[in-house]
């Protein structure tokens, strides 16, 4: 493939323009500089600033075909190659503090042994990582290398976020043992979240797969063996989201029961309640119409007696309801 030049690539809008120097490391592209296989670029872009998406409609460094996914279109994760080039699709945690991880972040990317060209609205916070490592010196010296961190930071930040999720597991359940039962829809949020992690990681650990059987010329042996790994680390990841959403199918059968046997201790309660003051409403209503003749009517101690009565009436009934058990 023929070197471009420096120019060739200078968006000012950029979130960063650098080439690896092979060691691990970066420095920013000048226009002087060339562009090929041994010294490739890595242009990470804003699709929604201007000068990024004018640069991505007209720049004959990319087929046709990659424009439109690369400004956005492009959302599932995927991979597709585009003849010596790449098109990547790839799904990561967001770690804004104002929105919540389960809204992913998409990251597309075109790359060939010359040019890596990523894409991005939000801030992938994946991204970082590598960018700490290139900075330092420690971080990929090509392509291949540079594909396989980037897929490695986001499958541990995808593991870290599925294990916070697992963590608010345990501790739900170790509630719903001590017959707490959770806030009215932190276990559907909790769900929803297990169930958007399974829908975007599922197809990003194919791509993983594909990305390690494929064979790409800018992929050696140990980056595809890597690839594999990563590949494999996300899938136990799913295991645990799938074993996490029955988990949480369970909770929510446990929480429906102690609902309904609260509701049934209620009931219960009150019934026995109805059943004690059922007699002496009887009574009280006997001895409160309003006829003559009412025994103890012109009696001085008539009412004493008649609330004593009431006494022993309701104290006859609890006693017997203690010795039949339902007490």
């Amino acid at each position: 493939m023929d070197a471009i030049k420096g120019s060739d690539v200078n968006v000012p809008d950029a979130v960063f323009a650098w080439m690896l120097d092979g060691k691990g490391g970066v420095k920013p592209l000048a226009d002087n500089d060339i562009i090929d296989k041994d010294h490739p670029c890595w242009l990470h872009l804003n699709y929604t600033n201007p000068e990024s998406a004018q640069w991505l409609a007209t720049t004959p460094l990319l087929p046709n075909a990659i424009r439109d996914a690369l400004a956005g279109e492009s959302l599932r994760p995927r991979v597709t190659r585009m003849g010596e080039g790449t098109l990547i699709t790839l799904r990561c945690i967001n770690g804004s503090t104002d929105e919540r991880p389960d809204q992913l972040v998409a990251m597309r990317l075109y790359m060939d042994e010359r040019l890596i060209v990523s894409t991005r609205q939000r801030k992938v916070l994946a991204l970082d990582d590598v960018v700490n490592d290139l900075n330092e010196g420690t971080g990929p010296t090509d392509g291949g290398s540079w594909l396989v961190d980037i897929c490695d930071s986001l499958t541990d930040h995808a593991s870290e976020f599925i294990e916070e999720l697992h963590d608010k597991i345990i501790d739900l359940e170790d509630n719903l043992l001590d017959q707490q039962v959770p806030p009215r829809g932190h276990l559907a949020l909790l769900r929803k979240q297990l169930i958007v992690m399974r829908r975007y990681m599922t197809p990003q650990r194919d791509v993983y797969s594909r990305l390690a059987s494929e064979r790409f010329s800018w992929m050696s042996d140990d980056h595809r063996r890597r690839m594999q790994d990563i590949s494999d680390r996300l899938g136990r990841g799913l295991d645990e989201i799938d074993a996490c959403i029955a988990r949480t199918a369970v909770m929510t059968d446990e929480i429906s029961q102690l609902m309904q046997e609260s509701l049934s201790r209620r009931s219960y309660t009150m019934s026995l309640m109805a059943m004690v003051f059922l007699p002496s409403t009887f009574l009280t209503g006997l001895f409160g119409v309003n006829l003559g003749g009412i025994p103890g009517g012109e009696w001085h101690f008539g009412f004493s007696l008649f609330c004593m009565l009431l006494v022993a009436v309701i104290g006859g009934v609890t006693w017997w309801l203690h010795r039949s058990k339902w007490l």
